[in-house]
């Protein structure tokens, strides 16, 4: 029996929250310093609700592992 592969180009909304020592960030000048921008030490969650498929493909799936010493 054949086997597909779908994938899915999904866009949401998210929260990004991290929790820093004061010493980390510049609270009376408002800088964030290198968390200015969500990186993977940020806890994301997904708003429900907010997801959209923007693209949907699927292929065939071959499980088998590509040996090159085939002749």
């Amino acid at each position: 029996m054949k086997k597909y592969k779908i994938t899915h180009k999904v866009t949401a909304d998210f929260i990004a929250e991290i929790i820093v020592n004061e010493d980390q960030i510049d609270a009376s000048i408002n800088d964030l310093k290198e968390y200015k921008k969500p990186n993977s030490k940020f806890d994301f969650t997904m708003l429900k609700g907010t997801e959209s498929v923007t693209q949907t493909t699927y292929e065939e799936h071959d499980e088998n592992i590509n040996n090159s010493s085939k002749e």
